[in-house]
């Protein structure tokens, strides 16, 4: 059976977007701050890290322009290969589908264990130092965004994961570890 991101018919505005240019940088925090949206807008549309962004619908009022797309929700594993990076909440989903696509990211946590995931994908070097929602300005985001995609590294050890990833065999593995526990 195709997955979801097999069977997409991506819309013809993000198709010619992603077409125009180098890969654009994603910005989107799931559901982690719907009190925020329009300081959100205002981050996403604000130019300074001079990249090409999308942002996901929802993310307050957003000035769509030559650099920048507000889109509807689509599959991460058909998006986020598509990018540069990956600004996002460092939720497990999206951290998770970061990896498997083999993008840098810019993690932004916003409450419980993101904060965790955060310095992971720092500590693991796919990502600059976490930019705390708390502490988000367009200044600061530009200047993660800059260090996430200037940086060489960042890419190559999350294509390397991605690698890594893709390769693992979860299944043996818990079998595995449920064979030596009934023994």
């Amino acid at each position: 059976m195709a997955s979801p991101a097999a069977r997409l018919a991506p819309p013809a505005e993000l198709v010619d977007f992603l077409q125009a240019g180098p890969p654009p940088v994603f910005i989107g925090f799931g559901s982690m701050a719907p009190s925020q949206e329009e300081r959100l807008g205002e981050l996403v549309a604000a130019d300074r890290a001079g990249c090409a962004r999308l942002c996901r619908r929802g993310a307050g009022p957003i000035a769509v322009g030559d650099d920048v797309l507000a889109i509807g929700d689509l599959p991460h594993d058909w998006l986020f290969p598509r990018t540069a990076a990956v600004v996002h909440h460092a939720g497990a989903g999206t951290t998770a589908a970061g990896l498997r696509a083999g993008v840098p990211a810019v993690p932004v946590p916003v409450m419980a264990d993101q904060p965790f995931r955060a310095a992971r994908l720092h500590r693991i070097g796919v990502a600059p130092r976490p930019l705390p929602f708390h502490e988000l300005t367009a200044d600061a985001l530009a200047e993660a965004i800059t260090a996430c995609v200037a940086d060489p590294a960042h890419r190559r050890q999350a294509v390397e994961l991605a690698r890594r990833i893709a390769t693992e065999d979860d299944t043996a593995a818990v079998l595995a570890r449920i064979d030596v526990a009934s023994d």
